[in-house]
């Protein structure tokens, strides 16, 4: 089997030396040279222009995007809906809209053009060593390309979800519930920072994902980070937030789901990018008003 990849970043980059590993020819193209330079130092074959990538591959050619998502993933798929043929494959892995997909699928299925939308979970560990997928298309090509998916994903780390659109509604619900738990974590941490007692932080995750309830990968993940910096002091508390977690309360709201935990999460990551809100002022200007609390006044 031999792969198109369309974009060489950190996830691009480690799905490409993934598939190498496991007997997967790879052509890779990037829109930025040192991209492809920096590919070509891995044993990964380049070209210039996604012309080029598509008159390289033979049929049946697969394409696998991995670019971001919005204008990046629609003009990209735009020329490949112009120069690939009836029965071709192109494969969206990045963190679509699943709105987009469902329109991507139209497009291309116009022109006799096989669409899959892949959500790409496990981080650029699991997309070098065994990534885990959501997979949404025709169930009968997907016959054709799983055993792409049985090669580099953890074993059981695939699913065929259905229709176009499911893989990337299943990856968007999936982040939703990823910033709930995140903030559970730091929520507990923080807790703990401010308690009268003296915890070991990178001591209290490496315990916890030994055998406890909320053992996990982000645990794992804060055990690191604790180990390199005790308490964060090096980093700002700033949490930006993707989009997932937006589109999964917006169809939450759509649906008529409450989500409270999600929805939270996802507000306090837009606070968090503020060092100051109207909303604090006027909070703490009015229980002043009323009770006489005490407000905090700039230096």
């Amino acid at each position: 089997m031999k792969i198109g990849l369309i974009g060489l970043g950190k996830m691009g980059l480690n799905l490409a030396e993934n598939m190498l590993d496991n007997n997967i020819e790879v052509l890779a193209f990037d829109v930025f040279d040192k991209a492809r330079e920096n590919a070509e130092k891995h044993n990964i074959i380049t070209v210039d222009s996604i012309e080029q990538l598509v008159k390289q591959l033979d049929q049946l050619r697969i394409i696998w995007i991995m670019v971001p998502a919005g204008a990046p993933t629609n003009d990209t798929i735009g020329q490949l809906s112009n120069l690939l043929s009836k029965n071709d494959v192109v494969i969206d892995g990045g963190n679509t809209y699943y709105q987009d997909s469902l329109h991507h699928n139209q497009v291309l299925s116009k022109a006799g053009i096989y669409f899959f939308d892949v959500g790409t979970s496990g981080g650029m560990s699991g997309a070098r060593h065994g990534g885990n997928f959501m997979i949404g298309g025709d169930k009968d090509k997907f016959g054709e390309i799983e055993p792409l998916f049985k090669a580099i994903a953890e074993k059981d780390g695939y699913l065929y979800t259905g229709q176009a659109g499911s893989g990337h509604y299943l990856k968007m619900v999936h982040n939703g519930i990823e910033y709930g738990m995140m903030q559970a974590i730091g929520e507990g941490f923080e807790v703990l920072s401010k308690s009268e007692f003296d915890y070991d932080n990178e001591a209290v995750a490496k315990v916890w994902n030994h055998g406890s309830v909320v053992r996990s990968w982000l645990m794992e993940l804060a055990q690191s980070a604790f180990s390199n910096d005790p308490n964060l002091d090096e980093i700002k508390g700033v949490m930006h937030s993707s989009g997932e977690g937006a589109w999964t309360v917006e169809e939450a709201i759509r649906l008529h789901v409450p989500t409270p935990v999600i929805s939270s999460s996802l507000m306090m990551r837009y606070r968090s990018e503020e060092d100051d809100t109207m909303t604090g002022k006027v909070v703490s200007a009015l229980r002043n008003g009323f009770g006489g609390h005490k407000v905090d006044h700039k230096e």
